[in-house]
């Protein structure tokens, strides 16, 4: 069964604050999935469908109670940063299944000023954390820096090709008024700022921010009921990439299976796409998932970010438009949900404007969760205008 046209974003929110000492992540949970709701012209009442990760406690059990919820559904699949693009998808598969009808999908955490009521208990070490941990791949920079030195050693990817990266993402964080890093960087900046594990510098590496979003998915019968413009979902595609017991290539990621389900689902291909959000964890992530969903070939993703081509309003290929993981926020380190929020902002023409680019119809929004150096879980959604 296809979920092309099944479902439409209706309602979007992200919580305007990075540092949020005074608040839990329950409390932050609410705020956002109140904001959303507003924004679709929804009560917490509609609500039929819930879906967020599991750092809440029980997850969606304990959000539920705590939201005062009455549900039908309900999906706590966890993915790491890409959890919260795998959402959309189920939101919409479950949607089309009739499982529900109005899906709140909510993101709150504080990795920057505390927990203040996050997970309880550890969960005890994953069989990687007992192999892995010993050698150094505790930290998430340290895989990515493999996965960048394996991808220059391959192909002559160079710093400052990763550094354009962030350059393009800095110069669109300068319009967003609640962007960490409003600053806009230079190559060299970029190359002179202290090095975390080599390649990556430390401006190569996403900040750390609290925050948290909201997504409102439904179905085609309540959106033309709203009255508000929804962005509909064309396309979704899924994986998990492992590590093969050491069989290992770092020089792809999950996009290379989650990239093409989506374009087949949706009928578009590389050249329909008007804007992309693309996970941003570091600079090397935005590389490589280019090529693996194959807007410019495996290799190519240095010399394609050259010359202002992610550079929005009029870029080849604009991305990450509100700042992305590298300036703007990336709340509890599951920067998914921000990239679907930007996506829909940008089919609605609601963009800052010096970034909005013109006549999007077509967008795309990508997760990455996990290490690409190691295990991980991609996610792909594509999304247009409801004439797409």
């Amino acid at each position: 069964m296809s979920i092309r046209g099944k479902a439409f974003v209706a309602g979007i929110y992200e919580h305007p604050r990075r540092e949020i000492p005074d608040l839990t992540n329950s409390q932050i949970h609410a705020e956002v999935a109140a904001g959303a709701l507003a924004d679709a012209g929804l009560s917490f009442s509609d609500v039929d469908g819930f879906f967020c990760d599991g750092t809440a406690g029980f997850g969606p059990m304990s959000m539920a109670d705590y939201l005062g919820l009455r549900l039908t559904h309900i999906d706590s699949t966890e993915t790491g940063g890409s959890s919260y693009v795998v959402h959309v998808g189920h939101a919409a598969e479950a949607i089309a299944a009739s499982k529900c009808s109005v899906a709140l999908i909510t993101l709150a955490g504080k990795p920057r000023t505390g927990a203040m009521g996050g997970r309880p208990g550890g969960g005890g070490a994953t069989p990687d954390m007992i192999f892995e941990g010993l050698w150094g791949m505790a930290g998430a920079v340290t895989g990515y820096a493999l996965a960048a030195q394996r991808h220059m050693h391959e192909f002559g990817t160079t710093s400052e090709q990763l550094a354009e990266v962030k350059v393009a993402a800095s110069l669109h964080a300068q319009y967003n008024p609640h962007a960490f890093l409003r600053h806009v960087f230079s190559v060299e900046e970029v190359l002179e700022s202290p090095m975390i594990a080599s390649p990556l510098h430390r401006d190569d590496c996403c900040v750390v921010t609290d925050g948290g979003g909201a997504l409102i998915v439904v179905g085609p019968e309540v959106a033309r009921d709203l009255g508000r413009t929804s962005a509909k979902i064309l396309g979704h595609g899924e994986t998990v990439k492992h590590a093969q017991n050491g069989k290992l290539d770092l020089t792809y990621t999950g996009a290379v299976v989650s990239g093409p389900r989506a374009f087949a689902e949706a009928g578009v291909s590389q050249g329909d796409i008007d804007y992309v959000s693309i996970y941003d964890s570091f600079t090397i992530t935005v590389i490589e998932t280019l090529e693996d969903l194959g807007f410019c070939e495996k290799g190519e993703g240095g010399r394609f970010v050259l010359d202002g081509t992610l550079v929005a309003p009029h870029g080849k290929l604009p991305f990450n438009t509100d700042g992305g993981g590298l300036c703007n926020n990336h709340p509890s380190n599951r920067g998914g949900i921000t990239k679907v929020i930007e996506a829909v902002r940008q089919l609605r023409g609601e963009a800052n404007p010096e970034v909005q680019v013109p006549d999007c119809t077509i967008a795309l929004a990508h997760g990455t969760g996990g290490s690409i150096g190691a295990r991980m879980g991609s996610s792909t959604v594509i999304m247009g205008t409801e004439d797409a």
